[in-house]
């Protein structure tokens, strides 16, 4: 795939899928997660309001920093760990190439 990057899925039972998309600011990876058939609700289309998308950064890419909004939310869920991110918030562009994330447990 031309312009493309690769991004590793831990899914919640434990399972590891390396998934390819396309290259595309305008996307996010919780879009790209659903495409590919993993759980994510997504409850709020990407808003930053649900926290359905709750996932862990398991790779040392240099992510945006968090929203207030986004810190907020995943301050208050149960599974929340230092490396919490939510995927609605991550961008598909050439810097998470090699991403590896796990996926929360559902809230």
């Amino acid at each position: 795939m031309k312009d493309s990057i690769k991004i590793e899925v831990i899914d919640r039972e434990g399972v590891s899928s390396t998934i390819e998309t396309k290259v595309d600011p305008e996307n996010n990876l919780m879009e790209v997660c659903k495409e590919n058939d993993f759980p994510i609700r997504g409850n709020c289309g990407g808003m930053a309001l649900c926290c359905t998308c709750h996932c862990y950064i398991h790779s040392d890419h240099s992510l945006k920093g968090k929203e207030e909004i986004e810190e907020a939310l995943l301050a208050d869920s149960f599974y929340y760990k230092d490396n919490s991110r939510l995927v609605c918030q991550i961008p598909i562009t050439k810097d998470i190439d090699g991403l590896k994330i796990e996926l929360a447990p559902d809230n």
